[in-house]
């Protein structure tokens, strides 16, 4: 029976070991290749248009200053597979530039094949969201940095001081970090700092709509345009209710009227297996470039802005915790019964927020192509 005992404890040992083993930070491999730029790009020019100053709430951040070779160290970081445990997996993988930096994916692969239980948004417009992640858990692009990286399904690297002990291993990073910070010291705030600075600087401001904003002027817009954004604002529509502003996202720094931390029920389910915040509360995201990030909601369950447009004419479900924004004057989950014509011409216009100069700008790609 000892012995029984002996071997038993002798597999238990062995077993630990090997996740132990396992779960240390693969350092080999051949290092990727980086192609910056002799000069870096200018990523300090971080004023926003004037159709944002007069029509978004503007709160401060609490954000750092953005330097341009603190930028591109952040740049380096945001697309290195280093920054896993495995090597497998970069902040840039849940975040494509083509696709707004969504990814187009229901659940995010984390490194070893873990899907996230949640979808990926949009990090755009970072530097003026209020809140962030789809609980609205932080809302600052600081405190966001790390939360994916040490996260045991996106990158696993759980044990920050193991990755910063394998950036200073590398050929690129003493030398990035140096020119960023004036020394080598590779530290977790660094890297969290340099990250939320390359965030920072990610301004999509450039779309048709912000074009015939800034002049008020609407005649390069077709009629189908033109009728979804009516319909947008309208009382009918009351989209603007939610997304609002110049970034199309919840304005208000911390509570945003029956908004609890930028974050609302909408709906989505009678029951909600997934709280959100608390009581099926999700953020409300940002609509900027909105066309590129399908699939929608939280959960992904939507593939196509039309089936999202569905959703808010008539599958609004009941619940005690609905905001009243979705209830009608009987208290019962609005319906809008729009027309086929009224739903083409909603998604028409969200499709004129899309961004075309950001989602091509070489300074926000990655260096290591």
């Amino acid at each position: 029976m000892k012995k029984h005992y002996l071997l038993l404890f002798s597999l238990m040992v062995m077993i630990f070991f090997a996740a132990c083993n396992h779960l240390e930070p693969d350092v080999s491999g051949v290092q990727p290749k980086l192609n910056l730029p002799e000069q870096a790009f200018d990523y300090e020019g971080l004023d926003y248009p004037d159709h944002f100053l007069s029509r978004f709430n503007f709160v401060t951040r609490v954000n750092p200053d953005v330097t341009n070779d603190g930028a591109t160290l952040g740049r380096v970081l945001f697309y290195d597979n280093n920054m896993s445990l495995n090597n497998s997996v970069a902040c840039a993988s849940c975040h494509h530039q083509s696709k707004g930096f969504a990814d187009g994916a229901v659940g995010s692969i984390g490194f070893g094949g873990k899907v996230t239980p949640r979808n990926s948004l949009s990090i755009a417009n970072g530097s003026i969201s209020n809140n962030l992640f789809w609980d609205s858990r932080v809302n600052s692009l600081k405190d966001l940095i790390l939360e994916p990286i040490q996260n045991h399904i996106e990158m696993g690297m759980e044990d920050i001081d193991m990755l910063t002990t394998k950036l200073a291993a590398t050929d690129y990073y003493p030398a990035l970090f140096e020119k960023a910070y004036g020394d080598k010291n590779i530290t977790a705030d660094r890297i969290s700092d340099a990250m939320a600075q390359f965030l920072g600087s990610m301004k999509s401001v450039s779309a048709k709509y912000d074009v015939a904003l800034s002049s008020n002027d609407f005649s390069e817009y077709s009629s189908l345009e033109n009728l979804g954004k009516e319909i947008f604002f309208s009382s009918k529509g009351q989209c603007s209710a939610c997304h609002a502003g110049a970034n199309f996202s919840s304005i208000n720094s911390y509570y945003d009227n029956n908004s609890l931390r930028g974050a609302t029920n909408i709906g989505l389910d009678a029951e909600y297996s997934d709280k959100g915040i608390e009581n099926g509360r999700f953020r409300i995201p940002s609509l900027r470039n909105v066309a590129l990030t399908a699939p929608y909601m939280h959960d992904g369950r939507y593939e196509t802005l039309e089936e999202v447009v569905d959703f808010y004419d008539h599958g609004i479900k009941d619940n005690p915790n609905l905001d009243v924004r979705f209830r009608d004057s009987n208290g019962e989950p609005i319906r809008m019964d729009l027309t086929s014509i009224e739903k083409k011409a909603l998604v028409a216009f969200m499709n004129t927020l899309t961004d075309e100069t950001f989602i091509n700008d070489e300074k926000f790609s990655n260096p290591f192509n």
